[in-house]
């Protein structure tokens, strides 16, 4: 059953029948017939409907921002930050569709040829709940730029905001058969991946959930694209205001509770600043507001569910248990709500489930470093490679630093981060693939070589 259950309530206030074999059946005849329609509309018709999407995403997004706050938790005001994102990467794709799908002269020896950008069929979309608008905007958006088609299975617990963003994309001008919604299960999905009709999959999610869809998808011959998890390492090689620096850091890691792969959850920080950063980091946490997603006072909402929240207290006991060392939080706040106090853990060593586990909530996990080498030696150490981030006064000489990051993104003086214009994704067990940018446009691409 899909439905919204309401971690700041623990109440069910809405649910929706998972789809029956048969309509799933017909929803992957629906899509296939319309690729052959949408593939026929100009260009500048499809830039039109996605740029009319972005469009609604602004009008509409204080209604949607409400509909994430009550499926997942987000406070409105982070959650109209991540309407405005996605609204943008439309906005993108629609204006940069020329230049990114403009035929290209190839230099050959004997004559002429050209490589040609082309959509290769319906593909299937299976997003999560943490960003319910922004996951899938940055699948559709390209993808339906190019002429693809879509079947979009969102996250059980984000049953509105799939229908919303499908109610958008049709009110701009999408036709029905272009994009479906899917309220559908997972074997449903490996039945439709296995369909000769399908042309290839995107799935952001958890590693398990990779193994299984790259299990099938690589079966049955379909290109994928697979964003992951992360245990994004952020170092602090150095400061002129390490208090500021470290706020800015805090507020990283406890925007949207933390659940973020893409979030700086390891803060590895150089010995003679390590003191006086811990101390505001424990200072911003225990400071954060934990509370109703709806109040524009709240800093940070519920965790996604109640399941969430347990597995999270499990993984911090367990490190404590260990002999870690726990500064703040790190417990549930009251019987009702899904809410988490947010926890600072530091002397967390390989044998804890802390150092290599991904923590998807609002736990930092600080550790010192005595020099660069051995802060870049606890940055390799995990078996994630999605984002990276450097604080420091000399970014051209921390050049040389990224360069050595085993990652998939590093940022300078900023705590991950997210735009249409820059490909976004990982590597090791964070995933295959890239998406935004000019990269994001060519996973599902015909890159057709034609001889003159």
């Amino acid at each position: 059953m899909y439905q919204v259950k309401n971690p700041a309530t623990g109440e069910v206030e809405a649910t929706y029948p998972m789809m029956s074999d048969s309509e799933v059946a017909q929803a992957v005849d629906a899509v296939e017939v319309g690729y052959r329609e949408w593939i026929q509309r100009p260009l500048s018709e499809r830039q039109a409907i996605v740029r009319k999407a972005a469009d609604l995403f602004e009008e509409r997004k204080q209604d949607l921002a409400c509909i994430i706050a009550r499926e997942m938790g987000k406070p409105v005001d982070q959650g109209i930050g991540e309407i405005d994102t996605s609204r943008d990467i439309f906005r993108y794709y629609a204006d940069h569709a020329e230049e990114f799908l403009a035929h290209e002269e190839l230099s050959i020896e004997g004559g002429r040829a050209l490589l040609q950008k082309k959509p290769v069929g319906p593909l299937i979309g299976i997003m999560p709940w943490n960003f319910p608008y922004y996951q899938v905007a940055r699948f559709a958006a390209p993808n339906l730029i190019l002429g693809n088609t879509i079947l979009l299975k969102h996250a059980r617990n984000c049953p509105e905001s799939a229908a919303a963003i499908q109610q958008i994309l049709y009110d701009a001008g999408v036709p029905q058969n272009a994009y479906i919604n899917l309220y559908a299960s997972s074997t449903q999905i490996a039945d439709a991946i296995a369909d000769d009709r399908i042309q290839g999959v995107s799935l952001t999610g958890s590693e398990r959930a990779g193994v299984a869809i790259g299990e099938n998808a690589g079966k049955n011959l379909k290109p994928m694209v697979l964003e992951l998890g992360g245990s994004d390492p952020l170092l602090v090689l150095d400061s002129h205001d390490i208090d500021a620096t470290a706020r800015q850091i805090a507020r990283a890691r406890l925007r949207n509770a933390g659940q973020a792969c893409n979030s700086p959850k390891r803060l590895i920080v150089m010995d003679e600043y390590y003191d006086d950063f811990l101390k505001v980091i424990v200072e911003e946490f225990e400071n954060a507001v934990v509370g109703d997603p709806m109040d524009p006072q709240t800093d940070v909402g519920p965790l996604s569910s109640e399941q969430a929240l347990e597995e999270l207290i499990e993984q911090v006991e367990d490190t404590v248990k260990a002999g870690a060392t726990l500064h703040t939080g790190g417990t549930r706040i009251s019987d009702t709500g899904a809410y988490f106090r947010p926890a600072v853990l530091t002397d967390v060593t390989p044998q804890m489930r802390a150092y290599y586990e991904e923590l998807f909530g609002p736990v930092a996990v600080v550790y010192r470093a005595q020099s660069v080498e051995e802060a870049l030696r606890l940055a390799n150490d995990s078996p994630f490679g999605l984002g990276s981030s450097i604080f420091t006064e000399d970014p051209e000489g921390a050049l040389e630093i990224a360069d050595q990051i085993e990652t998939g993104m590093v940022f300078f003086n900023e705590a991950g981060g997210s735009q249409p214009d820059l490909p976004f994704g990982g590597v090791k067990r964070s995933g295959i693939g890239r998406e935004l940018g000019a990269l994001g446009i060519e996973e599902f691409m015909n890159k057709k070589v034609v001889r003159l």
